[in-house]
């Protein structure tokens, strides 16, 4: 079953104008961004710094105005309904900005009061034991730890019970143990039926978490496919092999085969997937009679990916 789209885009411009009368000085910071994300998947929104990705995340915020193009959120489009939009997203910024002397439940009844909620549909006690900070309710703000901070930057965002969540670069900055603990709960979210859109550097941890990714880069959309159609689009495989003793190896011994380097124990090589195979790369080595002790390989993964699509 299709499922429907929660966020759709088309045609997004956004130009900011440094000179009215030189209009070779604006910068264009969307240029004709077209993207929907699907109901109830992780979306990864990728690209190089400058690329537009916090121009977008402003607009959908109405921090920013677009200067044309169409943007429909659950239903409701931007210029129509621009509250039922921002009402449908909750987001977590980068920054950590909290009142240090609030506590999370006063901070979030605060949220939850901005948003319109009426004190009787409030969620607070949920989202204080969602986001696992029910003990520290009513300590300050300033008293919690980094991670904790991050949490509270979560719980804020759902205050109003958005059906989406933008997550932009929630991990930046952050110990191994405080992202693993992010991402639980980022994957116990999306299982309650939260549609979430993360903005990130670290690529492996997109590579992990989304079902599609799309690129930008220059304000335009580069790259939209799965992840793994986009991991795919890469075809070098690099190889190292352990051996028993030297071998004389040449670039091009085999079609589209590199050698990275040759050691006497020790060939690192790189082939395309799409001319060559490992068996025939294997034959070469039974030819003269060399052992092969060991071997590792490995595959392109999303960094190579983004590499290559923003450098091309």
């Amino acid at each position: 079953m299709n499922k429907k789209s929660v966020l759709s885009i088309k045609n997004l411009n956004k130009i900011y104008s440094k000179n009215s009368f030189k209009s070779s000085n604006n910068v264009h910071a969307l240029k004709n961004l077209n993207l929907d994300v699907k109901e109830g998947e992780i979306f990864g929104l990728l690209g190089p710094n400058g690329a537009g990705k916090t121009t977008f995340i402003n607009i959908l915020s109405g921090i920013t105005t677009k200067t044309s193009g169409e943007v429909n959120v659950w239903g409701f489009d931007l210029d129509d309904n621009p509250r039922q939009v921002r009402a449908s997203i909750g987001i977590v910024p980068q920054e950590v900005n909290l009142d240090p002397f609030f506590s999370p439940r006063k901070l979030l009844e605060l949220q939850a009061g901005m948003y319109g909620v009426k004190k009787k549909d409030r969620i607070t006690d949920a989202v204080l034991k969602l986001v696992s900070l029910e003990k520290e309710s009513n300590s300050y703000a300033r008293s919690l730890s980094g991670g904790m901070k991050r949490r509270l930057l979560v719980a804020k965002a759902l205050v109003h019970q958005p059906p989406i969540l933008f997550l932009d670069e929630p991990t930046a900055g952050v110990d191994v143990e405080l992202r693993k603990n992010l991402w639980d709960n980022v994957k116990m979210l999306n299982k309650l039926g939260v549609t979430i859109i993360l903005t990130t550097h670290y690529l492996e941890e997109a590579e992990k978490m989304c079902n599609r990714i799309g690129i930008v880069n220059n304000g335009s959309l580069v790259a939209l496919d799965s992840t793994q159609n986009l991991l795919n689009r890469i075809q070098t495989k690099k190889v190292v092999f352990k051996i028993n003793s030297p071998i004389n190896l040449k670039n091009d011994s085999l079609k589209s085969l590199k050698i990275i380097y040759n050691n006497k124990d020790e060939v690192c090589v790189s082939y395309e997937k799409n001319t060559l195979t490992m068996n025939e790369l294997i034959e070469i080595f039974n030819k003269e009679k060399i052992k092969i002790i060991d071997i590792s390989s490995y595959d392109a993964d999303l960094e190579d990916v983004f590499i290559n699509i923003t450098k091309s």
